[in-house]
């Protein structure tokens, strides 16, 4: 299928690997120039020139911590306009409700809830005036089932998805389309360090672990960055338009509900 977006420009943000990674390849490969971002600059760099001999695209690298606001004003320096935001953050360390405090909380809140509306209430209304666009907020399952060790990761992105609803629909009318991707769990260093979290607590080899999440899974299997990048591109592309302020949820079938 033809995404209709070739020549766009779109900016990805913690895409030097993971699901990140996964969503900047399948904008290049559907034709899209990129802006993308990551902490280290020796990581960025070396995935954006992969990225561009694969598919023969231009894609910018910044080395810069988008939670900040010295990070984003960098990353935003070199977008200038963008047709696609993909907005993505590493999660909050697990842990116990008990052992959180305010400071962990409003870390979490800026990383993965402000961060992501500080740089849609700069790019969007560009989008606006321009007539088309396209965001896509990574956020999680935890949004539709929380994850208990998880609880400053529910807390932020529940909050962000509560956001996008209202603001969704307010900016649909200019020809913006905004959405979230849920994943659930993905092959990817988050899963590989979550795996190493529940064998430690369990008394059992990391890979009995992994093997007992993915039996939790109706896949049987844990998701691919591959997989996550192909569904982003499709909300990004022209034939999205009448997806509007969804949660998208890619988990295998791990969350039960009929609805």
């Amino acid at each position: 299928m033809d995404l209709g977006i070739k020549g766009k420009r779109g900016l990805v943000c913690a895409a030097s690997k993971g699901l990140g990674r996964g969503c900047a390849e399948a904008l290049a490969e559907a034709g899209v120039d990129l802006v993308i971002n990551s902490r280290t600059e020796a990581d960025i760099t070396r995935t954006a020139g992969e990225i561009a001999e694969k598919y023969g695209v231009s894609v910018t690298p910044v080395a810069a911590d988008i939670t900040t606001d010295e990070g984003r004003a960098k990353v935003l320096e070199a977008v200038g306009q963008a047709d696609i935001l993909v907005n993505n953050a590493g999660g909050p360390p697990p842990g116990n409700w008990t052992d959180w405090n305010r400071d962990d909380f409003i870390k979490a809140i800026d990383g993965n809830m402000l961060s992501a509306i500080a740089l849609m209430q700069a790019l969007v209304p560009g989008m606006m005036d321009r007539g088309w666009g396209r965001v896509v907020n990574i956020t999680s399952q935890s949004v539709r089932s929380p994850i208990a060790v998880l609880g400053l990761s529910n807390t932020a992105r529940a909050g962000l998805t509560g956001f996008v609803a209202g603001m969704s629909r307010q900016v649909a009318g200019s020809g913006v389309v905004v959405n979230n991707l849920l994943p659930g769990i993905h092959a990817t260093d988050r899963a590989t360090g979550l795996d190493g979290g529940a064998a430690k607590a369990a008394g059992i080899s990391v890979e009995e672990a992994r093997k007992r999440r993915e039996a939790s899974i109706p896949a049987g299997t844990y998701g691919t960055a591959e997989d996550f990048g192909a569904t982003c591109a499709f909300l990004c592309s022209q034939q999205a338009r009448f997806i509007i302020g969804q949660n998208i949820l890619l988990d295998g079938g791990a969350l039960n509900v009929t609805i």
